[in-house]
């Protein structure tokens, strides 16, 4: 295994990466990277995640996650142990928020561990889970393995809907459900925001009200900083080793993105710590 970083889940899934020289390299030693983002589809901009997101393969032997211990993980299955960290913590904050929807929309869902876990966890919600093409294979693993009734087909979907210049346009969204109003009333996405650029950002909260219903709920995990200044000291060593790889990222400070939000009609109703120096931000549509 992979010496990490010890201090931050976040962190911890990059330094997996820190130390595969390639991807080839990466699957020659049973662990593979992949992009995190459904917004970057060519070249730097899928290089970009693909340097800050990384999953290891499960182990060869089947390996019960955490309290659920009928969910197990193949040989070949994608397995981010980040995700299975925090999937609880953030559950915690999702039944409290999500205890009234219906349709989720999970933008970057990555292996789609997540999604098994609150569909399993929230029965009455409709997930739709979305990533980049790439992750789609592995995504498909762990929903049909679950075989959830309230998991459909993952998309392949870009988190900026309404895209920075240079980036292709999205596709468009399926139907949320026939005979419902169209639009999710819950938005997720995870450890997401510090591995896009700027202006992908921008272009993300820009494009969420074209998905979003009324009085919809957006939930965004993650590390993020305070009136400029990093939280922890192990925040700001993440943010040095994602911008000496690519300067356009880092953890984004939550004023700039709360004007974000507010730009598209979402005020702030929570901000919670988690563990591992991030924090949950919840936000809804007027």
């Amino acid at each position: 295994m992979t010496r990490c970083l010890r201090h931050a889940d976040h962190t911890v899934a990059c330094a997996y990466r820190m130390r595969s020289s390639s991807l080839h390299h990466v699957r020659k030693t049973h662990r593979t990277e992949r992009p995190a983002l459904t917004h970057l589809l060519r070249h730097s901009a899928r290089r970009r995640v693909e340097q800050c997101r990384c999953f290891a393969l499960a182990p060869s032997s089947p390996r019960a996650l955490g309290d659920s211990p009928s969910l197990e993980v193949s040989m070949t299955k994608p397995f981010a142990p980040a995700s299975a960290r925090n999937r609880d913590p953030i559950l915690s904050v999702l039944q409290r928020y999500f205890a009234d929807r219906q349709h989720v929309l999970e933008i970057g869902a990555g292996t789609g561990q997540h999604a098994v876990h609150f569909a399993a966890a929230m029965p009455w919600l409709r997930w739709q889970a979305s990533d980049h093409p790439d992750h789609l294979p592995g995504m498909r693993q762990w929903l049909d393995e679950a075989a959830l009734p309230n998991t459909p087909p993952p998309v392949a979907l870009q988190a900026v809907l309404t895209p920075a210049p240079g980036l292709a346009p999205a596709p468009p969204l399926p139907p949320v459900q026939a005979g419902t109003p169209a639009g999710y009333d819950a938005i997720y996405s995870a450890n997401t925001l510090h591995i896009m650029g700027w202006p992908q950002v921008q272009a993300l909260f820009a494009g969420l009200p074209a998905v979003m219903a009324p009085q919809a709920v957006l939930v965004i995990y993650g590390p993020f900083n305070r009136d400029g200044e990093f939280t922890s000291d192990s925040n700001r060593d993440f943010d040095a080793m994602l911008r000496a790889r690519d300067a356009a990222l880092g953890i984004r400070d939550a004023a700039e993105v709360d004007a974000l939000a507010a730009q598209v009609g979402l005020q702030l109703v929570d901000d919670g710590d988690m563990p591992a120096n991030n924090r949950c931000r919840v936000w809804q549509r007027a």
